[in-house]
């Protein structure tokens, strides 16, 4: 199939400096090592990077910071949706005046229980304020958090209403039978795996690739599987990248996620300045940090 957005893409962490803003530093840092490591792009600005914790302009800054630095427009993926449509718009045009012509797009989450003849509303009302050719979106599926599903009959009409712009789907729900079904319904559309332990079967049905937090520590393992998922001779090296990417996220999923990434991109770099979070989200405990650490080194 011909997808428009395919390969493995990091839901990037966000470093925080001893003050709690943005380290823009250890951040860029951060992207080259994960292109080095095999990424295809950096999805920044997700739920693992904390994205609703930040600001407007600290959503700017961030972005800014990462070309600056010399990282491909072309292999960044920000996530612009937010509750607002005024600043979906604002977010998704500042990317573009970057050279940064792909995003993912939440829906509008805070109010509950929508129809999707609301979202249809609010996505075509933002893309019709961006309008803007170059501009391609990957719809971003994430009940557990965000409280509003995208059902396929709604992928199916932004879809028709859009075909050069919506072009793929972040299926971070964990439910492979959906991500199967989109498939089967729309035959070309990007559909990226939103959880480590899916890249495999998902490749083998069909899908795109993958947008996942795990690729934070293992993104070597990650492009194994991608790059040699249809290779007979390599099957052997695809289920045992597989499993270590399993590893690793099992591990991420014993303590509050997001801190536990980040504090094992920190044992992976050697650096503690990665324990930081941004409220709500707090750093894990001494022991749990510990019990985290013993465990990490046990990894292959």
């Amino acid at each position: 199939m011909s997808h428009r957005i395919t390969g493995v893409f990091s839901a990037a962490a966000t470093p925080l400096t001893a003050d709690n803003t943005p380290d823009l530093t250890l951040f860029t840092d951060h992207c080259r090592q994960l292109l080095a490591e095999g990424c295809h792009g950096v999805a920044l600005l997700g739920t693992t990077g904390e994205a609703n914790s930040f600001s407007g302009a600290e959503r700017r800054t961030i972005l800014e910071a990462a070309v600056k630095a010399g990282i491909p427009a072309d292999r960044l993926l920000p996530g612009t949706g937010v509750v607002a449509i005024p600043e979906t718009v604002e977010l998704t045009r500042h990317a573009l005046s970057l050279g940064v012509t792909r995003v993912v797009m939440l829906p509008p989450f805070y109010y509950k229980g929508v129809s999707d003849d609301g979202l249809f509303a609010a996505y075509s009302q933002v893309l019709e304020k961006v309008a803007d050719t170059r501009l391609k979106v990957i719809l971003y599926h994430i009940p557990q958090v965000s409280g509003v599903p995208l059902s396929i009959p709604l992928i199916g009409r932004l879809i028709a209403a859009f075909p050069e712009t919506v072009v793929g789907i972040k299926e971070s729900a964990g439910d492979f039978n959906n991500m199967q079904a989109i498939i089967a319904a729309h035959p070309g559309f990007s559909v990226l795996a939103g959880a480590d332990p899916l890249l495999l079967p998902l490749m083998k049905a069909g899908g795109a690739g993958c947008i996942t937090a795990t690729s934070n520590v293992v993104a070597d393992s990650l492009r194994t599987v991608y790059d040699h998922v249809h290779d007979e001779a390599r099957a052997a090296d695809v289920e045992a990248a597989q499993a270590r990417i399993n590893a690793y996220r099992t591990l991420s999923n014993s303590y509050v996620q997001i801190p536990t990434i980040k504090a094992m991109v920190g044992l992976k770099t050697g650096n503690p300045a990665w324990k930081r979070t941004r409220a709500p989200l707090m750093p894990l405990s001494e022991a749990d940090y510990a019990a985290l650490a013993e465990s990490y080194a046990k990894l292959p």
